[in-house]
């Protein structure tokens, strides 16, 4: 019974070290800055630039532009040319 309940908290404390290790690595990070400077960028196209007709899907309301700009922030630092695998 000790020997789980040891087993258990070892089990418990490397998970805790995993996921500090994940979330305070650059495999974490790079991907959330460069989701959040899409976004970033998504909006200011909306703002600065937008469609005044409404015809453009992509510049049609703040939350589309701001989808589209964080998922192309996303696969420009996550696609595998970027990685050096072409």
């Amino acid at each position: 019974m000790e020997e789980k309940n040891e087993m258990q908290n070892n089990l418990k404390v490397n998970l805790k070290v995993k996921l500090k290790n994940f979330f305070t690595s650059w495999s974490f990070w790079r991907p959330f800055i460069a989701v959040v400077i899409g976004s970033t960028m998504g909006y200011l196209y909306y703002h600065y630039i937008g469609c005044n007709s409404g015809s453009c899907s992509a510049a049609n309301g703040p939350f589309i532009s701001v989808l589209w700009g964080g998922l192309l922030g996303f696969f420009l630092v996550n696609s595998p040319c970027s990685r050096g695998r072409c």
